[in-house]
């Protein structure tokens, strides 16, 4: 048996599989975020560890325990934990989501340059990244920053409380802009530009890679074997692309969750020109290619739950699979909270444009889910730019569960587009990463080709095809028109 930990935002999802692949029970721990000073985020990685301790006794009842083999590792990405040199947590974990960093990732892009960041390390500094949060705390909390001994990532933590070893996967390190994702290694320059020691970072290890094995104590604690590995895991992305078989170049992986991903694998490593996408090391041994829009999912949550006070989906949906591919030339802007792909602007805004008196709520919602397709459109766009073509897309997520949203996806895309059976998500990418670990499998493409199962198919309507390439021409147009628009409401 093999058990995947992903370390989501809001909870932990454990999942314990088979030598097959089979899911064998699944247990979900929540905890809380502290959200504070309008765009900070925080968590206390004792909860993280609480949860995790919680679930894995509460999932390993009723089965075998002898037979656990290794646990392996998705996690959200890009957050700060540091410890002193008793291996105490110094401070909360400055998440991923906050927003606080602006002025370190100006320093770091402005000053510093793009060129140097993208020489050094592959990637600029985003406010959500790891490297400014910890220019964050130099600037602003110094007694802490001194007290660093080392520097980890959510997961990574778990990891080392499990194991007493300190690691990191290259793919989840590549989201940290001190880690130079195309030699696989930290970038010495940031590591020196950020004023600590080469050693206050964890050994860096493929996402395949055992770390070392449970602690004995815990191994008694838990009534586990002491032989269980610990597999080094990977960032909730690149997991999540494993557990939907997203690794071969051209199979593309669109996750319509609540923020929205399409995850372009990569034999070799490839920089965007444009600094849109986010260039990282894959979980498979290799790369990928990323773009991220903020709202996916949630837009059709809002629409549903928060505008109409209804959670009748299905309502809305059949409405909207009434009214013709491009809505009756009504777009839906979906940057609800800003946007990160392709326009990298906390202050865009979402809005309808084209309404008049003869759109009804099946048009709104139909917009809705064009929108988000058009915007994950701009992520594909740009991969074409880079030599990257979609001779598959496998979409995964909540937003996957409605068929009218897959067949825009397909249309929009002009790709077929497959489900999967099992839509567990990163949580599977650790279960099988775990598996490869241990030897079950030989490879990373050899586990996913053993486990991982699709069920539908959604063919591309060459008619609606043609409709929507004209509409798409027309919604990519609309952030430019709008831009200086969404800077002045901000500014009110």
């Amino acid at each position: 048996m093999f058990l995947g930990i992903d370390l989501g935002t809001s909870a932990c999802k454990l999942l314990l599989i088979d030598a097959k692949g089979k899911v064998l029970a699944s247990v979900s721990k929540t905890y809380p975020v502290n959200y504070f000073n309008q765009n900070w985020a925080e968590q206390n990685p004792e909860d993280w560890w609480k949860g995790v301790k919680e679930g894995i006794e509460d999932i390993m009842k009723g089965v075998d325990r002898s037979q656990l083999r290794s646990i392996s590792f998705s996690g959200q990405m890009h957050g700060l934990v540091i410890l002193d040199k008793e291996n105490n947590v110094i401070r909360p974990a400055i998440l991923w989501c906050d927003q606080r960093t602006q002025k370190e990732c100006d320093y770091l892009n402005k000053d510093i340059g793009t060129h140097k960041m993208l020489n050094w390390t592959g990637n600029i500094a985003l406010t959500g990244f790891t490297a400014p949060k910890l220019f964050w705390v130099k600037n602003n909390e110094p007694e802490n920053f001194k007290k660093i001994n080392k520097v980890l990532l959510p997961k990574d933590y778990i990891a080392f409380k499990l194991s007493g070893e300190f690691s990191s996967d290259v793919s989840d390190a590549s989201g940290t802009v001190y880690f130079d994702v195309k030699k696989r290694k930290y970038s010495s320059e940031m590591i020196e530009l950020i004023g600590l020691k080469s050693d206050s970072f964890p050994k860096v290890y493929e996402s395949y890679e055992a770390v070392g094995k449970i602690l004995p104590e815990l191994a008694s604690e838990m009534n586990l074997p002491s032989s269980v590995l610990i597999v080094a895991g990977a960032g909730d992305q690149a997991a999540g692309a494993v557990g939907t078989g997203a690794v071969e170049e051209g199979i593309i992986s669109v996750a319509l969750g609540t923020s929205g991903v399409v995850f372009a694998p990569n034999d070799a490593f490839t920089l965007d020109k444009k600094h849109a996408l986010h260039s990282f090391a894959h979980a498979n041994g290799q790369w990928h290619q990323m773009g991220v829009i903020l709202s996916a999912a949630s837009c059709l949550k809002w629409w549903v739950e928060d505008v109409n006070g209804t959670k009748d989906y299905d309502l809305l949906l059949s409405e909207a699979e009434k009214v013709p591919a491009g809505s009756e030339r009504l777009f839906f802007v979906p940057y609800l909270i800003g946007e990160r792909t392709p326009h990298n602007d906390p202050n865009a805004k979402g809005c309808f444009i084209g309404l008049n008196v003869s759109h009804k709520r099946g048009n709104m919602t139909r917009a809705v889910l064009e929108g988000v397709a058009f915007a994950l459109r701009d992520t594909l766009e740009l991969l074409k730019e880079s030599g990257i073509s979609a001779k598959e897309i496998i979409i995964s997520g909540g937003g996957s569960k409605g068929k009218i949203w897959n067949q825009i996806v397909a249309d929009v895309f002009s790709s077929n587009v497959k489900t999967l059976v099992s839509n567990e998500g990163p949580a599977y990418g650790a279960a099988l990463l775990a598996a490869v670990g241990a030897g079950e499998f030989s490879s990373v493409k050899e586990a996913c080709s053993s486990c991982v199962n699709y069920s539908e198919n959604f063919t591309p309507d060459s008619a609606k095809v043609v409709d929507y390439n004209r509409y798409y021409e027309v919604y990519r147009s609309l952030y430019d028109t709008l831009k200086s628009t969404f800077a002045k409401i901000s500014a009110l």
